[in-house]
C-alpha cells in the first residue's frame, strides 16, 4: 500500500495525530493491512504499510501526538445500530432483578422488601432484568408476590425483554386497573389467573402503558445525567457511532439534541422517531424525512441525525409475543401476536415512505417479518424508490424464504445476535424446538442472499459489547456451550464488517464512517489484541484500550488504571 493522501490546496495540513507500530485492519473493500495512520483537522490523510512512514513523506511537528502502538490492532470505530442507550441510562438506579444474582421469587421478594424499607410510603419501586423461565419457579412473579413484600408502595418490575412487566394492587390502582378492564384493541393483554382477575402481568406496550403514565417522570437534567453515563460506557466499548432504537417523546429527543450539541454524548448519534410522533395531527405529522433530519441536525450543531421512522409488529420470543407462523414449541395453543393489521401496517408505512422516511420495523418472530415485508413490499409497488434501505429489526427467526425476498426487495436487517447466547439454549428446549432454534439469526443466509445487515446488543437488553456480538456471531455458542446452527456461522471479517462498515452503509453515512480510508473521519478503537488471530472464544474477552472521534481520545483504558 502506498502513501494516499487527499487532495487539498495551499499549505500541507498539519498532522495532529499519527498511529505507528500499528496492526491496521481497514475494514475496506480489499480488507488491507497496514501498520501507520496519519490524522489531520479529524481526517484519515494517510495510510502506510509499514509500521512508519517513510522518511521524508510527512512533517511532524510538536504538536503531533505520535501514539506507538507496540502491536496493538487498530479498527474504525463500531457502530451500533439499535439499542437503548437513553433508557440504559435511566435504568441504572433500577433494582436489579436479573438471573444471577436472583435465582427465586424470594429473593426478588426479598430486594423489594429491602427497597421498601427505606422508601417513603406511597413512593415507586422499579426493578429490571427478570426473566420467568431462569427463575427456579418457572413463572413471573405476580401481584401477589409483591403486595406480600410491598402493600403500601407502587411497583412495577420490568421483564428482561422489555416487552412485559410486573405491577402489583397498589400500581394497579394508581392506574386505574381492574379485573373488569378490558385488553387493549391491539398491541399487548394483561396476565390473568385462572379466575380470571388481573394478576399483574402486562404484556407489551399497550398493556403497560398505563402503568408507566403513572410512574414519576425524570427532569431534562437527570435525563442529560443519565445519558452523559451511558455514553461513557459505550465509549468505554469502543463505540464512535451510535443509534438509539425508539425515541418516544418530545423530551428524549430534546435530551439527545442537547447531549449532542454540548458533548455530553460525543458519540455520532443516529435516531430512531417513534411512528405515532410522525402520524397526522402529532408533532412531526406534516414534516418529511428531509424536513426532520434537517431539524434534528439544527437542534444538535449538526452532531445527531435522523435514522427512520421506528414501527412494532411484534413482541419477544421469550415473552411468548413474538408473531409465528407455527406455535410455540412448549405451548402449542400460542402462536404471539401482530401489532398491527396488515391493512393497518400497509397504511402507515406506505405514509411515511411516501413523506420520504426511512422505516425501521421490529420482527422477531417469523410471521411478523413476512408481515413487514409484505409491508414494505406494498410501499415499493404504490411509489418505486431506490435505495430505501427499509430495514427489520431483530430478525431473530427468519426463514430462508424471508431473507431471500428481503434481498428482492433491497430491504436491509440488523440482527440480535446475542440472542443465541442467552436464550438459545431456551428457544431449542422451550421456545422454538430444535429446528427452528437453530436458524435464529440466520446470518449466512443474509451473507449469501448479499443482504445488507449489521449486528446489535439491544443494550439493555444485554450489555453493550461490540465483541460480544462479534464473537457470538463467529461462534454461536449458547450460554450452556453448545453450538447452535453451526451453518448459520460467519467469519471473523465479516463480522467486524457488520460492527462497522456495514453499520455506515446501513445508516447511511459510509462517506465519513465505517472503515480506515483516506478522507475518511478518524473514528478508531485500538484492541488489546487482533480479533482475527485469536482463538474465536477469546473475541469477546479482547480488551478495548482506547477510543478515538475525529482523532480526539474519549477512552483511555490507563487513565482508568491509573485511578
Amino acid at each position: 500500500m502506498s502513501l494516499q493522501i487527499t487532495e487539498r490546496k495551499g499549505p500541507n495540513k498539519e498532522i495532529s495525530l499519527l498511529f505507528i507500530n500499528a496492526n491496521v485492519i481497514t475494514l475496506d473493500n480489499e480488507n488491507r493491512i497496514a501498520g501507520s495512520v496519519a490524522v489531520a483537522e479529524g481526517r484519515i490523510i494517510g495510510i502506510w504499510e509499514k509500521n512508519e512512514p517513510p522518511e521524508g513523506e510527512i512533517s511532524i511537528t510538536e504538536k503531533t501526538n505520535v501514539v506507538d502502538l507496540k502491536g496493538a490492532t487498530l479498527l474504525p470505530g463500531f457502530i451500533d445500530t439499535h439499542n437503548h442507550i437513553l433508557m440504559y441510562g435511566t435504568m441504572r438506579n433500577m433494582l436489579n432483578c436479573s438471573t444471577p444474582p436472583n435465582e427465586t421469587i424470594e429473593d426478588i421478594k426479598t430486594l423489594i422488601a429491602e427497597q421498601a424499607r427505606i422508601t417513603p410510603t406511597g413512593e415507586w419501586i422499579v426493578g429490571f432484568g427478570y426473566d420467568d423461565t431462569l427463575l427456579a419457579e418457572k413463572r413471573h412473579p405476580t401481584l401477589k408476590d409483591i403486595d406480600l413484600v410491598s402493600p403500601n408502595h407502587p411497583v412495577m418490575l420490568i421483564h428482561t425483554s422489555g416487552h412485559l412487566a410486573v405491577a402489583n394492587t397498589v400500581a394497579l390502582e394508581l392506574a386505574g386497573l381492574s379485573d373488569d378492564t378490558k385488553d387493549p384493541q391491539k398491541g399487548g393483554h394483561y396476565g390473568r389467573d385462572s379466575n380470571g382477575k388481573l394478576n399483574g402481568v402486562l404484556y407489551e406496550s399497550a398493556a403497560q402503558m398505563p402503568v408507566r403514565m403513572k410512574m414519576p417522570v425524570k427532569t431534562e437534567k437527570e435525563m442529560l445525567e443519565d445519558l452523559e453515563f451511558a455514553a461513557k460506557q459505550y465509549l468505554a466499548q469502543g463505540i464512535t457511532t451510535n443509534s438509539d432504537a425508539a425515541v418516544s417523546t418530545l423530551a428524549e429527543l430534546e435530551v439527545h439534541t442537547k447531549a449532542a450539541a454540548s458533548g455530553i454524548n460525543p458519540m455520532r448519534t443516529h435516531l430512531m422517531l417513534m411512528h405515532h410522533l410522525l402520524r397526522k395531527g402529532e408533532a412531526f405529522g406534516e414534516f418529511t424525512n428531509e424536513m426532520l433530519d434537517e431539524e434534528i441536525k439544527k437542534k444538535s450543531n449538526g452532531l445527531a441525525r435522523l435514522d427512520s421512522a421506528k414501527m412494532f409488529q411484534d413482541g419477544s420470543i421469550q415473552g411468548l409475543t413474538g408473531a409465528l407462523r407455527k406455535p410455540y414449541y412448549n405451548n402449542p395453543d400460542v402462536y404471539g401476536e401482530l401489532m398491527f393489521t396488515q391493512e393497518d401496517l400497509e397504511q402507515e408505512v406506505l405514509d411515511l415512505h411516501q413523506r420520504g422516511f426511512r422505516v425501521t420495523t421490529h420482527g422477531n418472530g417469523d410471521r411478523a417479518i413476512g408481515s413487514i415485508i409484505d409491508a414494505y413490499e406494498n410501499a415499493l409497488k404504490k411509489n418505486p424508490r431506490n435505495n430505501h434501505k427499509h430495514r427489520i429489526e431483530h430478525l431473530q427467526s427468519a426463514t430462508s424464504e424471508d431473507i431471500a425476498k428481503m434481498a428482492q426487495l433491497g430491504i436491509a436487517g440488523s440482527f440480535f445476535i446475542n440472542h443465541v447466547y442467552y436464550w438459545g439454549d431456551r428457544h431449542e428446549q422451550i421456545f422454538l424446538g430444535p429446528e427452528r432454534a437453530r436458524r435464529i439469526s440466520p446470518l449466512k443466509d443474509a451473507v449469501d442472499n448479499d443482504v445488507l445487515f449489521t449486528l446489535h446488543s439491544d443494550c439493555p437488553v444485554t450489555p453493550i459489547s461490540p465483541l460480544f456480538s462479534v464473537c457470538a456471531a463467529v461462534n454461536r455458542k449458547t450460554s450452556s456451550g453448545k453450538i447452535l446452527g453451526p451453518e448459520q456461522r460467519i467469519d471473523v471479517i465479516t463480522a467486524l464488517k457488520s460492527m462497522t462498515i456495514y453499520g455506515a452503509k446501513l445508516i447511511m453515512d459510509e462517506e465519513n464512517v465505517g472503515s480506515i480510508e483516506i478522507g475518511k473521519c478518524a473514528d478508531f478503537v485500538v484492541l488489546e489484541e487482533d480479533p482475527i488471530s485469536v482463538e474465536p472464544d477469546r473475541i469477546k474477552d479482547i480488551k478495548i484500550q482506547a477510543t478515538y472521534i475525529e482523532g480526539q481520545i474519549v477512552y483511555d483504558a490507563k487513565d482508568l488504571s491509573n485511578h
